[in-house]
């Protein structure tokens, strides 16, 4: 069975890449997932705002010891320089892209314009294979206009893809007014890759310590079914290729994503649930549904139910849902 595919320029050797989550926070946790068999990996994010935090803490202790103690002038400062910077992660790029055999895919998530740009083309120089931007920004501000907003994913995807030559990714989020309209200017500004969709997780509310606390939940099947429905709608529309990501447990999912068009499907609450090798797993049972569809190479499979060139778009959804909505009101009545 044919699994090799081509992400963004990249050659895999399957469809299934490991995304950013805890798994890939050391260099074994990315061996145990290429020997596990994915195809690619995306390490976990570098947040800007944590190296911001470091510095800023080295240079307030580098200023509390030169002010206490004369010989600490010059044993401060040297501290403060080393830890500076995003120094361990791209060690972890270098280490990681070293050591295995599939793609290493650098995850970014900046705040200033210098930050995406730096530290880009620093996980470019270790050896990252791509980078894909992780977009996360949400305007708590009520008065900022939505076309701000949108703006501000673009112009970070430019200054990108000025600073470094591998293939960039963005992962965004599906709380645009017109996801379409946003995933045609960012094909447009020379996306290599649209990961759909980034999950942005929020606080949950304790009710008996009164406390907001953190909201993670891993993801369920149930969350494919947007980004499966963007992917079949621009299947068709945009050059670039495109990431399904969210809502993978087992083979089916993975079948689901690439008969809608996806070109890799990437997953990290199942590799968490039940561990990095469940990848062969999904791999074994991918290749399984094949054989019995009959289905030799993925290109004869993927993008066969996705919504074709010259369909109104608009209609089919609306079609699809009435559809849905009759059908529901069917199984409804017959429990009743």
């Amino acid at each position: 069975m044919e699994l090799s595919t081509n992400y963004m320029g990249l050659e895999l050797r399957n469809p299934l890449v490991a995304s950013a989550s805890p798994l890939s926070h050391t260099v074994d946790g990315v061996r145990r997932l290429a020997d596990a068999g994915v195809g690619a990996v995306v390490l976990h994010s570098l947040f800007e705002e944590q190296l911001r935090e470091q510095a800023e803490l080295d240079a307030r202790m580098a200023d509390a010891g030169s002010e206490s103690f004369a010989e600490s002038l010059s044993y401060f400062p040297d501290v403060a320089e080393e830890d500076y910077g995003p120094r361990r992660h791209l060690s972890l790029v270098e280490r990681a892209a070293a050591t295995v055999d599939v793609p290493v895919i650098a995850s970014l998530n900046g705040v200033t314009p210098e930050g995406w740009t730096e530290y880009a083309r620093a996980m470019q120089d270790v050896g990252a294979a791509a980078i894909e931007l992780n977009i996360y920004y949400v305007p708590g501000d009520p008065t900022t206009p939505g076309r701000e907003v949108e703006q501000r994913y673009v112009d970070v995807l430019e200054r990108v893809k000025d600073a470094v030559s591998v293939p960039v990714a963005v992962k965004l989020g599906p709380y645009f007014s017109s996801t379409g309209e946003m995933a045609l200017r960012l094909d447009a500004a020379g996306a290599d890759a649209l990961v759909l969709f980034n999950r942005f997780l929020q606080p949950d509310i304790d009710t008996e310590t009164l406390a907001v606390v953190p909201g993670l939940a891993l993801s369920r099947p149930v969350d494919a079914l947007l980004p499966r429905a963007w992917i079949a709608l621009l299947r068709s529309r945009v050059r670039c290729a495109l990431a399904a990501t969210t809502g993978v447990e087992d083979p089916a999912d993975i079948a689901k994503y690439l008969l809608s068009g996806a070109d890799v499907v990437m997953t990290a609450s199942a590799l968490l649930r039940h561990g990095p090798e469940h990848a062969t797993v999904l791999l074994d049972g991918l290749s399984a549904w094949m054989a019995r569809k009959g289905f030799k190479a993925l290109d004869e499979l993927r993008g066969m139910l996705s919504v074709a060139p010259g369909t109104d778009a608009a209609g089919h959804e609306r079609a699809a849902y009435v559809t849905e909505l009759r059908a529901a009101n069917v199984r409804a009545y017959s429990l009743w």
